[in-house]
């Protein structure tokens, strides 16, 4: 049985996910695909039901850097609409709702090759500058990162057809 939170609604899907914000020496911690090599996206994933979105990062940071990171802080609230590009959702409408946590980074953090599949595509992780020209989501940690504030901000990204 499957556990993520992520819904069919109508002819759409709701996702609950969670990202890690890992940084070390002003850059950040990504995640790229052999099947879309075009962006970026953070470490992180969907919520399964029954878990917190805490438990639900630190679980997600293990899977996919080897190492059990402790949460420092929630940073940021994203409610995000956008189409689906993955072979199981291509083209279809996702209202997504992430919640964005800072993470603890040990001094000795050494991630693991990373590697995994995830519909058929191999995901690797990948050290960026902030300011790395790559595209990459969410779009708005490229200004944010460069002055973190302790407040929780709130974005929305919206992008239905007007």
């Amino acid at each position: 049985m499957n556990r993520d939170m992520s819904v069919p609604c109508e002819e759409g899907i709701i996702n609950l996910r969670v990202g890690a914000i890992i940084m070390n020496d002003g850059k950040i911690l990504m995640v790229g695909n052999d099947v879309r090599p075009e962006y970026l996206y953070s470490v992180g994933g969907r919520i399964k039901f029954g878990e917190l979105a805490e438990e639900a990062i630190v679980r997600e940071v293990y899977e996919e850097t080897g190492v059990k990171m402790e949460v420092e802080r929630l940073g940021f609230v994203h409610e995000n609409y956008f189409y689906g590009d993955a072979e199981t959702n291509l083209g279809k409408l996702i209202y997504e709702i992430s919640y964005f946590f800072y993470m603890k980074v040990p001094e000795d953090f050494d991630p693991g090759e990373g590697s995994f599949t995830e519909d058929g595509a191999t995901e690797k992780l990948r050290w960026i500058d902030i300011d790395d020209p790559i595209k990459y989501y969410p779009e708005f940690f490229r200004e944010e990162l460069k002055h973190p504030t302790a407040g929780i901000k709130f974005f929305v990204t919206d992008d239905r057809e007007k």
